[in-house]
């Protein structure tokens, strides 16, 4: 695949959006177990935002690496294997976040009746600030691809 440059109109807007979320996610009752069940839309809620949240971060990294770098048609393990490869995400800890986001990704889409509203409550309170930083990691990225520089 030839890289074509990113659109930063694009990833601002898919970044933009993932970070809405998170910040929704922010609002739900996380700081004690038995007030975010106390209303069954809580993990609804959580479910859908973090869903949302996480799919326009793979749609941007994915998005870099393609139209940036010329590396196409990935899975999302791929996705985030090849954006801690190539550079997008520069930090260790957040190319590791990223990876297992990857695979909670494939578990809210595909075994959705296994998550259960305990497990929502514990990445609300524990793992809000990954999603975060890899926003802001691919912002910054975006940006270097977007110069030219790659730097």
């Amino acid at each position: 695949m030839t890289p074509t440059g990113i659109k930063l109109k694009i990833v601002r807007e898919r970044l933009d959006y993932a970070e809405e979320h998170i910040r929704e996610l922010r609002t739900l009752p996380s700081e004690d177990l038995g007030v975010f069940l106390s209303d069954r839309r809580n993990p609804l809620a959580a479910d859908a935002l973090l869903r949302r949240a996480i799919e326009a971060l793979f749609d941007t990294a994915r998005h870099m690496l393609a139209k940036g770098l010329g590396v196409g048609k990935l899975e999302y393990r791929e996705i985030a294997r090849e954006a801690k490869d190539r550079g997008l995400l520069a930090k260790e800890e957040t190319a590791d976040a990223f990876r297992k986001i990857a695979g909670y990704r494939n578990r809210l889409i595909h075994h959705y009746e296994e998550v259960t509203p305990e497990e929502l409550h514990g990445i609300l309170r524990h793992h809000l600030d990954d999603l975060e930083a890899v926003a802001v990691e691919l912002r910054a990225s975006a940006r270097r691809l977007a110069s030219g520089t790659g730097e």
